[in-house]
């Protein structure tokens, strides 16, 4: 009598337990949003966290991928401007170089204007490294018809005389070589003298009277004697004036008029 009554309370403690797990699963079922089942739930809520950082990798990935496609385009953008930077910045020089050789020319072409013989613009090429040779070489020559111990000058002054001619190119002695010798005179007392090159950056001029009136700042041009310089070319100005107590001459430099340092054109004073 008494396994019975045991054995159904058992049973009715078992049906009870039963009946309470239905009804909790009925109502977590319905207040599931939109009938989703709780096992779709359990299986969300425990995917839900890998699906996101899978989600969060991709989307780094990409926004990589993009940026690193953005830099490549912005790199090809960047040299695509420097190269027309650099273009535009050649085709300034070359307009900057261009107004600048005009200037020049155009003062060798006014001065050219004013002088009665044939002439012919030749640029600078090269220079002679030996010091005291102090030669420099220009793009003329005897197919241009330079010939040897014409003299070549610039709107400034003399600058030397041709030592040798090649069929395009020429040699050109400046007057301030050792070896170089141009009959000069003073253009306001016309007292005469040889200007001869020293090796250095400036002449001396020799054979000057110790009579002679000089001051620093005369102009000095050549006398036209010789044969190679026509007469009334400046050839400088007197830059140093000494006088010796014994002596018949006196110790004279003269600066050259054109700028033998800066040369880049000339005129050739052709033969007529």
């Amino acid at each position: 009598m008494y396994k019975r009554l045991a054995k159904g309370k058992k049973n009715i403690v078992i049906l009870s337990s039963i009946l309470l797990l239905s009804l909790v699963l009925m109502t977590i079922n319905i207040k599931s949003p939109k009938g989703a089942f709780f096992l779709e739930s359990v299986i969300a809520w425990t995917v839900s966290p890998i699906q996101k950082l899978f989600t969060r990798a991709v989307d780094a990935i990409s926004d990589i991928f993009s940026h690193y496609v953005f830099l490549v385009n912005v790199t090809k953008e960047n040299d695509a401007l420097h190269r027309e930077i650099d273009s535009l910045r050649a085709r300034n020089n070359e307009l900057i170089e261009r107004m600048y050789w005009q200037g020049r020319v155009g003062d060798l072409l006014n001065y050219r204007e004013n002088y009665p013989k044939k002439t012919l613009v030749a640029s600078i090429i090269g220079r002679d490294a030996t010091q005291w040779s102090k030669m420099v070489f220009i793009d003329k020559g005897t197919r241009q018809g330079v010939r040897e111990n014409q003299a070549v000058v610039t709107d400034a002054g003399v600058v030397g005389h041709v030592m040798m001619a090649m069929g395009h190119s020429a040699k050109v002695l400046l007057i301030v070589a050792s070896r170089s010798a141009v009959d000069a005179l003073f253009q306001e007392s016309r007292v005469s003298g040889v200007v001869a090159g020293t090796g250095q950056n400036w002449c001396d001029m020799k054979y000057v009277p110790y009579s002679a009136k000089v001051e620093v700042g005369d102009v000095v041009l050549s006398s036209g004697l010789g044969g190679v310089f026509p007469k009334g070319l400046v050839v400088g100005r007197v830059t140093h004036v000494k006088k010796k107590k014994q002596g018949l001459f006196q110790e004279i430099a003269v600066a050259p008029g054109a700028d033998l340092a800066r040369l880049e054109e000339v005129l050739v004073l052709l033969d007529d």
